[in-house]
């Protein structure tokens, strides 16, 4: 299992991995997961959390509302007496347990969304979840006694949002991939520019570790190249 401590003595452990990663965060006073996984992942979902001896859950943190992402969160609420934190502009889509349609980024990825548009639309179903608490542009966690905020960070989806631990460690979700070589750009987003935005947003923090929900974490260096090379190659595009 895979962690990460911050000089603010916040642990980040990455609890699951495969389809989707998902990670809990601890001070040894309150926990918080971040994202769910898809539904089939629930039974090791379960045993990761046992193994650490996780009975209450104070805070579940969806990074945005897809079912990869979202799928278990009402089961979280239920066992785990969890509150449910989402972007305010996704909160239907959770209550519905629908999804936002993927737009692809690349060639492959386009062919994928046109292809098989209708079955995701019919595969992605998940059981609706209430929330408790909607982000806007900042949604703080002092009171859950960490040093950390949740940022709304759009591209990927319109309220995507990533978690920021001391000022050092971003938890980001689909804002970055972690699994293609020289880049973190993801092959679905449904506005590209406003995912650069967003990305300046991130490096506009302290954090040196952008953390992603698919792949693996993405040093600050990787970020910055891989910003102004998709700024330069947007502008190429755009004066042709």
């Amino acid at each position: 299992m895979r962690n990460w401590t911050t000089s603010g003595g916040n642990r980040i452990l990455q609890v699951l991995t495969g389809r989707t990663n998902v990670f809990l965060l601890r001070n040894g006073k309150a926990d918080i997961l971040v994202d769910t996984g898809p539904g089939f992942m629930w039974g090791t979902l379960q045993k990761r959390l046992g193994l650490l001896q996780i009975t209450k859950i104070d805070l579940l943190i969806l990074t945005h509302s897809h079912f990869d992402h979202a799928a278990n969160a009402a089961k979280i609420r239920e066992k785990y007496n969890a509150r449910v934190v989402i972007h305010k502009s996704e909160t239907c889509y959770l209550t519905s347990g629908d999804n936002i349609l993927p737009t692809g980024t690349n060639p492959f990825a386009k062919f994928l969304v046109r292809t098989f548009k209708n079955k995701f639309r019919t595969i992605a179903l998940y059981q609706p979840c209430k929330y408790d608490y909607t982000v806007d542009e900042i949604f703080d966690l002092s009171d859950f006694g960490f040093n950390a905020y949740v940022m709304h960070t759009p591209g990927h989806t319109e309220g995507s949002v990533s978690v920021i631990t001391d000022n050092e460690i971003a938890l980001v979700g689909d804002t970055m991939f972690g699994v293609f070589p020289r880049t973190v750009f993801p092959p679905f987003a449904s506005d590209p520019y406003q995912l650069l935005r967003s990305w300046k947003k991130l490096l506009e923090t302290d954090c040196r570790l952008f953390i992603p929900s698919h792949g693996s974490a993405n040093k600050r260096a990787l970020v910055e190249k891989d910003l102004l090379r998709q700024i330069n190659k947007n502008s190429d595009k755009s004066k042709s």
